[in-house]
């Protein structure tokens, strides 16, 4: 509308023939759209919102319908009472111009407020409060990230800026470490299922051991240890492929760490709050994971140096081991004559032990002799009075005194002897010996 009735104007102005200078004709619309709308009061959501080294503010701003360009500069964006973010829906209050060396209409803003949030926005925070709720964001579950990754795997556009900037980035630092990217498209409405179908190929690639790398293409088989998810900076628009939920849980998949690294330092995402460890730019997100090669030489070279002290010490002390010992050990002939003196010595002590050890022998063994038939005769007293005891013993045992006394020892026919009338019937022969013969008898009465 801004721009027809602009049109229109000078049409009506252009129609009696006169010739325009660019510059003229972009002054003389400036000067319309002045008198006709200005000031104005917009509102719309913020998109592109960027912040000059000047203070000046550049942004656009948005409705289902259309945009226009924003110029809010540094004496107006000092007396805002917050940052704008994009995708927040916000009220404006300025002028229509021209910006006569482009020929651009935007909107020179004076004021800024907050309207509430915009779709986009609040798309994001309902996502992003769904999936803390979930615990998806706890500390707790970041990984650290491995201090020298075997490979490094990156999932982004092959034709973006931020592949360029990650691998130049990794060259430099650690050209020895091989890069495995899984392209995928950033931007648009198919980037969310490519950047998911990105990495769930990658994570396959890293559980079969089985990737290869375009940048190093002669080292197959790379070892994946980490993730770089990265996009270059852009607006709310550009970014949101990177707040999808199913992105976000594919991104919690991950058997190895991952490091994301979307857009400016001021842009976040639902990705960055999933991922490991968030990186403010693709070229930071590189520098996380690659130690210079500069500082792993200074290690090892410290760590070289440390060896070779440890080593001399080591070897110092041995040496001094090895002179206390010669100095005790002396020379091998010293030694030997050394051993030869002990011997001898040790010769003599024991000629005269064994000398004082035979002569202490054969004393003990003439007092031995000298006692011994003494002990004999002692011996053989007492045994022959142990024998005579024995014999009177014995002698009062003889059945021979028994039998003198008038008693008889009877036997049967087989020289059994008969003890009780029981063993014997009527009739039957037995024998009776007494003290000076043997008679044979019958049996003619039994009790």
């Amino acid at each position: 509308m801004v721009m027809s009735v602009g049109m229109a104007e000078v049409g009506q102005l252009g129609a009696v023939g006169r010739v325009w200078e660019v510059g003229a004709l972009c002054h003389a619309i400036a000067d319309a759209l002045e008198a006709r709308f200005n000031p104005v009061t917009v509102r719309g959501e913020i998109s592109g919102f960027s912040r000059a080294s000047s203070g000046h503010c550049y942004f656009s701003l948005k409705d289902a319908s259309g945009q226009i360009r924003c110029a809010m500069f540094r004496r107006a964006a000092g007396l805002l009472a917050f940052s704008p973010r994009d995708g927040e829906l916000v009220e404006l209050r300025g002028r229509l111009s021209v910006y006569e060396p482009r020929g651009d209409l935007q909107l020179v803003v004076e004021s800024m407020s907050r309207a509430g949030q915009g779709t986009w926005f609040e798309q994001f925070l309902k996502l992003r409060a769904k999936l803390e709720a979930e615990g998806l964001f706890d500390a707790s579950r970041k990984r650290p990230l491995p201090l020298m990754p075997r490979g490094i795997g990156v999932v982004t556009s092959l034709g973006a800026a931020a592949l360029h900037d990650v691998v130049s980035a990794l060259q430099r630092r650690v050209p020895h470490i091989p890069v495995v990217v899984a392209p995928s498209s950033v931007q648009g409405v198919s980037a969310p299922a490519e950047l998911i179908a990105a990495l769930t190929n990658l994570y396959r690639l890293i559980e079969t051991g089985r990737g290869q790398s375009p940048v190093s293409p002669d080292k197959a088989d790379v070892m994946v240890d980490v993730i770089l998810l990265v996009r270059g900076g852009g607006s709310i628009e550009d970014l949101w492929a990177f707040n999808d939920e199913q992105l976000a849980r594919t991104i919690i998949r991950s058997p190895v760490p991952v490091v994301s690294g979307v857009g400016h330092e001021t842009d976040f995402s639902i990705a960055d709050f999933v991922a490991d460890l968030r990186a403010p730019t693709p070229t930071a997100a590189a520098e996380l994971v690659a130690q210079p090669q500069e500082v792993w030489q200074g290690a090892l070279a410290i760590l070289e140096r440390r060896l070779q002290t440890a080593a001399f010490r080591r070897l110092d002390v041995q040496a001094q081991r090895l002179d206390l010992t010669a100095g005790r050990l002396g020379r091998p002939s010293a030694r030997v004559a050394s051993q030869r003196l002990w011997l001898a010595s040790a010769g003599q002590r024991l000629q005269v032990f064994s000398m004082h050890f035979l002569d202490h022998k054969q004393r003990t063994l003439d007092a031995l002799q000298a006692r011994l038939p003494e002990a004999v005769s002692r011996q053989f007293g007492r045994q022959q009075e142990q024998l005579d005891r024995a014999a009177l013993r014995l002698g009062l045992l003889d059945p021979s005194l028994v039998l003198r006394r008038g008693y008889a020892w009877l036997t049967d026919t087989q020289g059994r002897t008969v003890t009780s009338v029981r063993q014997i019937t009527m009739g039957q022969a037995v024998r009776a010996t007494l003290a000076d013969g043997e008679v044979d008898l019958n049996v003619s009465n039994l009790p």
